[in-house]
C-alpha cells in the first residue's frame, strides 16, 4: 500500500476588497433596505407577472388572515403567497443576469430562463395546493 503524505493546506489567495461591501452596521442595513425598495420598484415597473402576482397578493394576504382559523393556518397561507413573490423576483434576477451577459440566443441561456420559470410555476402550484388544503375541508 502506498503511503499517504499529509499535505499542508494551501494558503487562500487574498481577494481584492470589494468597494461595494465597505459598509457595516446600521449603515449597511439602511442601504440594503434602500436597495431592496429599489428592486421592488424596478420589478413593479418592468415585470407584468410581478404586478399581477403582487395585485393578487394584496387581495390574498388579508384573506389569509381572515380565513385562517389558527395562527399556523394564517402563517402557511401568508407564507405561500409571499413565496410566490420571492421566487418571481429571483426568476426576474436570473432573466436580467442572463440578458446582461448576452442577448444572443443560446441553449444555456434558454435553459436558465426556463428553470427560473419552472420554479415560479411550481411555487404557484404549491400556493394553490396549500390554499386548497386549508379551505376545501370547510366546504
Amino acid at each position: 500500500m502506498a503511503q499517504q503524505r499529509e499535505r499542508a493546506p494551501l494558503p487562500k489567495p487574498e481577494a481584492a476588497p470589494n468597494p461595494y461591501k465597505a459598509r457595516t452596521g446600521l449603515s449597511r442595513v439602511y442601504h440594503a433596505g434602500i436597495n431592496s425598495i429599489s428592486g421592488l420598484r424596478s420589478a413593479w415597473k418592468t415585470e407584468s407577472a410581478f404586478r399581477q402576482e403582487l395585485t393578487l397578493a394584496l387581495i390574498m394576504l388579508p384573506l389569509a388572515l381572515w380565513l385562517g382559523r389558527t395562527w399556523t393556518e394564517r402563517a402557511v397561507l401568508v407564507g405561500s403567497v409571499l413565496l410566490v413573490l420571492i421566487v418571481e423576483l429571483l426568476n426576474t434576477a436570473i432573466e436580467y443576469t442572463v440578458d446582461r451577459v448576452s442577448l444572443e440566443r443560446h441553449e444555456l441561456s434558454k435553459t436558465a430562463k426556463d428553470l427560473g420559470s419552472a420554479a415560479v410555476l411550481l411555487t404557484l402550484l404549491l400556493c394553490a395546493l396549500i390554499w386548497a388544503a386549508v379551505l376545501l375541508p370547510r366546504v
